[in-house]
């Protein structure tokens, strides 16, 4: 579990989750409207080289793909779709199921049974107009032990 006071501790979070994930990682991004799903994926992905001009929720267009940073990511936002076949239908398979990609997945709850069962999973609440609670956890071995990797990075850096 992790707090986070304002926006920019939202984007130091991001960047310590930067420097831990790798390509072929699924990660969910769960939370109610405006928790902050897509700010997070934007700081992930700031971390990891992209240009964030670039990263924007992916509401309407349901993927975004990024190739200019460290490795390629593949943005979902599964917020409109009816059900899993439509998850299946934009392509998700070719990303999810690939060593290639980190896929970030806002409203992943919606589509968890179309998903690898190692992933990363985030929890994202509003606590206040600013603050954000984010509890991470993970559901197998390489997950499990990114999330190992990625809780020292952040008592490292949050001293």
């Amino acid at each position: 579990m992790t707090d986070c006071a304002d926006e920019a501790a939202t984007d130091s979070l991001g960047a310590c989750l930067a420097e831990s994930v790798v390509e072929g990682l699924v990660v969910e991004l769960n939370g109610q409207l405006g928790a902050g799903k897509t700010r997070l994926a934007r700081a992930i992905c700031a971390g990891l080289g992209i240009d964030i001009t670039q990263v924007n929720s992916p509401t309407f267009v349901l993927l975004q793909l990024y190739t200019d940073g460290r490795f390629p990511v593949a943005h979902f936002d599964t917020y409109r779709l009816g059900d899993t076949d439509e998850f299946m239908a934009i392509g998700a398979n070719e990303f999810t199921a690939s060593r290639d990609w980190l896929c970030l997945i806002e409203w992943a709850e919606r589509v968890t049974a179309c998903l690898p069962d190692d992933r990363l999973r985030i929890n994202i609440s509003a606590t206040s107009a600013k603050a954000r609670h984010f509890v991470l956890s993970s559901s197998g071995r390489v997950s499990g032990a990114l999330l190992q990797r990625i809780r020292e990075n952040n008592d490292q850096s949050h001293g």
